[in-house]
């Protein structure tokens, strides 16, 4: 609601909230009051109430969960499709869940440790626990603190162990002693001897099984290693895992919200957990009711661990399952690990085509995987025991779940000719067109119709490769290929096609020299984008070489607005209901109304998208394997749940440590074996944490900044704001007047209750804690980020952070939201009550809806009626979290050597940067 001087000759205007008695003289009167005496965000920072009580699941009955009005697996239709210039905003994350009904045959119930079932409410057995003082295979705690200190924490290299030993070792000759360790190789001999919670390594060779001349090339004379862990011992080390208690599903499920509506969140919640069980259950009644299904959720991705050479290169296979929730995945936890290092064949250049090459490497891949998994397949078809996280033990069956790659990757999976869909038979020529899902069934009717050479040409299939998926029950690799976001959407189709796309509109439009400029000119706009955290900044724009998948991530959060004004308006429609969709399906949870908005979205997409075939960029069309992948990505998300628990980026964030870190301290030859622990990274601006859940709350930072008046008309005056005391005044008395049941408290009444406050303290951040799942969070959901306020910040001058202010708690999005920049960060106490406090600077919405190209609210700054900037002091509780605003730099051009720190107070207007993050594309719609 709009603001106006506090000084306005408006009379009596009352507190909008029933109960609170206070009147005001004017609307801004009115307005401080709400923000600083009735926030609303406090609503917002109750804890999360866990669900409601669900029904007990039948043990006996044989048929289907009765669901209220809702089929378990509803035919989802597509969504009608929008206008040509409808712009629908994105609905909000579902609302929280009021039920779950579990499957009623494999529903996980407890058994002793024979497998007998038990009666319900039997508490766990108690676990073993190491006798006291027992270090083995290390002879006391200070040996197994230096082999951890040198190991996992420092990663010392092995030849600075082996060095620090020698001196360590010549220090203690003298007195007739040893060092601890002989040389870094008895250290990882003990590390390697633990056996609790033990995997160890093994290796297992494999060559071209033919008779081989002299004169063949050397990948067929070669032998190849295949490193790998006992998948077996790996997942009974999961299921036992205690840190995963509460994260867990012991059987699929499906949860409806208070509506009656289909939610999907985690794995679990997917209809392939739910389809496979049934089948289970179909297979053998007696011995498979009341068992637990475990998904085994694979994932490869090659990786090279020298960036500037580019020669050393792993191929790891990573290992989860589907039991565990989808933050705990992400947040890895040991709930993702390699299990295998597979081989990667080389040869010249003249075999780069070979088809007996390509045919071997694909051979050696999928027979390496199917070996490696082997020890599960007993436990695919007949239950066995495992204790779980709760401490239960449980009557377990395994299943191979969905496989995490990229497109590369998923032609080698599939057994398919690069060009082709993985999952579909859509023709490479026309990609996007009518098709059929691919299946075994479909691959066994082809191979028996036709021969190698119309398979390969027609139908894209490869027919001397047998997935590794064959030799497995109920798999089938077509249903398995997960959604690739990081790949298919992120690098693919935004950064390989879209960025690329509008360079070449830019150079096909304008005489060379003009194209540049405006290019320029967009680098110029990325890199005044003003601060926010974990915000990767382009200093120089787009204009390095090497780009890695947080550069195309963090590209994607500012792209639009650096476009907005230099090209076409279909042309900055298109990149937004891209974004749209991609910001929609990186979700954590999804209904009806989040998988029709996906749809919407996609269908933008494509009808924007037309500006750049119109234009000559793409004159014959889109036939691009990785943008088709998107009209899969409802099926996948009714199938696996929420895509962002099955994405490239957690398997290629684990190769730091299951690759890159070990790689380092080692002699870097043949450089494999077991990864250290993770160390976390500690970064400033926020991150992942594993607190409780919260909606929101905002603390000051731990440590007062010192060098500030403590006396509020000598801190007003260092701060250059003469009016602090009125606001601080004005704070103050709203405060009291809140619980006061007298009433009102007026300034007149009252010029010295400034009086009675303790000195101020100042400080130059706060930390906002939220609930985030969608984004990179702790294993409950949760994540943090700091809000500065600071004088100067790393030399490049003043930074002021702005804030969401949530206003109207019932009003969808940013309707029900303003913007403001944080001006100070300080707290008082007052008749013994502490009040964290900011001084603030208001924005106001320009114009009742987002923008119509870039789907972005713009704001301006507020300002009086003397045309000064609106300035309040409102309680830390009023604030959410932080705002990122982008300039609207329109079509004028930037001065070269313009700075980001600037931009806030240079230009006039902002867009409100919904795509900051995945939290603020869900709040700021």
């Amino acid at each position: 609601m709009p603001r106006v001087s506090r000084h306005s000759s408006v009379q009596n205007l009352r507190c909008p909230f029933r109960g609170c008695p206070r009147t005001f003289r004017s609307q801004a009167g009115r307005t401080n009051h709400v923000h600083s005496v009735h926030p609303r965000v406090n609503r917002h920072r109750q804890a999360i109430q866990p669900d409601t009580e669900i029904p007990a699941s039948p043990t006996s009955s044989r048929s289907s969960p009765q669901l209220p009005d809702i089929n378990p697996f509803p035919d989802d239709s597509e969504s009608p499709e929008p206008a040509e210039h409808q712009f629908p905003a994105p609905e909000p994350p579902p609302v929280v869940p009021q039920c779950k009904m579990y499957h009623p045959f494999l529903n996980g119930r407890p058994c002793d440790k024979n497998g007998n079932f038990l009666p319900a409410g039997t508490p766990p057995p108690p676990r073993p626990t190491a006798a006291p003082g027992n270090w083995n295979p290390f002879e006391d705690e200070v040996h197994f603190k230096v082999a951890d200190f040198l190991y996992r924490q420092e990663e010392m290299s092995q030849g600075n162990i082996n060095h620090l030993l020698e001196l360590w070792a010549l220090s203690l000759m003298k007195h007739g002693s040893v060092g601890p360790f002989d040389s870094y190789k008895d250290i990882y001999d003990r590390i390697d001897a633990i056996e609790e919670g033990d995997a160890p390594w093994k290796c297992f060779k494999t060559s071209l099984d033919e008779d081989i001349d002299n004169t063949a090339p050397n990948w067929k004379k070669q032998e190849y290693e295949i490193w790998y862990r006992d998948p077996e011992v790996v997942a009974r080390n999961m299921l036992a895992n205690p840190d995963f208690d509460n994260e867990f599903d012991t059987a699929p499920y499906v949860e409806l919200d208070k509506n009656g509506t289909r939610r999907r969140s985690d794995f679990m919640s997917g209809d392939f957990a739910w389809c496979q069980c049934d089948i289970i259950y179909e297979e053998n009644p007696a011995d498979n009711e009341g068992s637990m299904f475990v998904p085994i959720i694979l994932g490869s991705d090659k990786t090279t661990v020298t960036v500037g050479t580019g020669d050393i290169e792993y191929h790891p296979l990573y290992f989860s399952t589907g039991f565990v929730q989808n933050p705990v995945r992400r947040a890895h936890r040991n709930a993702l690990i390699p299990i295998g290092f597979l081989a990667i064949p080389k040869s010249d250049r003249k075999y780069d085509n070979d088809p007996a090459f390509r045919k071997f490497k694909r051979q050696l891949y999928h027979s390496s995987i199917s070996a490696i998994l082997s020890t599960l397949k007993p436990t695919m078809s007949k239950p066995a025991v495992y204790r779980c996280p709760d401490g239960h033990f449980r009557r377990v069956i395994y299943g191979i779940g969905p496989f995490i790659a990229d497109y590369p990757e998923q032609v080698m999976l599939a057994g398919i000719k690069q060009g082709w869909c993985p999952r579909c038979t859509a023709l490479p020529a026309n990609i996007d067109g009518a098709a059929s899902a691919r299946t075994n069934e479909l691959t066994d009717a082809l191979l028996e119709e036709f021969d190698s050479a119309t398979l390969w040409d027609e139908y894209g299939l490869d027919a001397e490769i047998i997935p590794f998926t064959r030799n497995f029950p109920r798999a089938d690799i077509h249903q398995l290929i997960s959604s690739d976001l990081l790949h298919q959407a992120i690098k693919g189709t935004f950064k390989d096609h879209l960025v690329e796309w509008v360079g070449e509109y830019l150079e096909m439009t304008y005489e060379k020299a003009e194209a540049g400029q405006i290019m320029d000119e967009v680098d110029r706009r990325l890199a005044a984008t003003p601060a926010f955290p974990e915000l990767r900044r382009f200093k120089q724009g787009r204009r390095f070489k090497q780009w890695t998948g947080d550069d195309s991530k963090a590209l994607m959060k500012v792209y639009l607005p650096a476009i907005h004004g230099l090209v076409p308006p279909d042309a900055v429609k298109c990149i937004s209901a891209f974004l749209d969709f991609c910001y929609l399906a990186r979700r954590s949870d999804f209904d009806r109304n989040t998988l029709d908005a996906l749809d919407n979205a996609l269908h933008r997409f494509h009808t924007y998208r037309e500006f750049f075939r119109s234009s000559g960029v793409r004159e014959h069309g889109f036939s691009l394997p990785r943008q088709h992948s998107l009209v899969h990505y409802r099926v996948n998300i009714q199938d696996f749940g929420a895509p962002n628990g099955l994405c490239s980026s957690i398997t290629e964030s684990r190769h730091i440590t299951a690759v890159k870190k070990p790689w380092r301290p080692s002699n870097r030859y043949e450089a494999l074996g077991p990864p250290p622990g993770a160390i976390a990274d500690k970064d400033d601006d926020g991150g992942p944490i594993d607190d409780e859940k919260v909606m929101a709350d905002v603390q000051l930072a731990r440590t007062r900044e010192r060098k500030y008046p403590s006396n509020v008309h000598e801190l007003a005056q260092y701060i250059k704001t003469p009016t602090f005391p009125d606001l601080l005044h004005a704070f103050l008395s709203d405060q009291l007047s809140r619980s006061d049941s007298g009433g009102h408290i007026d300034s007149d009444e009252d010029e010295d209750l400034l009086g009675g406050i303790s000195p101020i303290s100042v400080y130059h951040s706060a930390v906002a804690s939220f609930y985030a799942p969608s984004d990179p969070s702790g294993i409950r959901g949760m994540r943090r980020e700091r809000i500065r306020s600071t004088p100067s910040w790393r030399s490049t001058g003043p930074r002021h952070d702005c804030a969401f202010v949530v206003e109207k708690q019932n009003a969808r999005g940013f309707r029900g939201m303003s913007v403001v920049r944080i001006k100070l960060f300080f707290s008082f106490r007052y008749e013994g009550k502490e009040y964290p406090c900011a001084l603030v600077e208001w924005f106001k919405k320009d114009g009742r809806s987002p923008n119509e190209q870039t789907g972005m609210w713009v704001v301006k700054p507020e300002e009086d009626r003397h045309g000064e900037r609106l300035t309040t002091v409102v309680h830390l509780d009023s604030i959410l979290r932080g705002a990122h605003l982008i300039p609207v730099y329109g079509s004028s051009f930037i001065p070269p050597h313009f700075r980001h720190t600037w931009s806030l107070d240079a230009f006039k207007a902002f867009f409100v940067n919904k795509y900051a993050d995945h939290h603020a594309n869900e709040i700021a719609f």
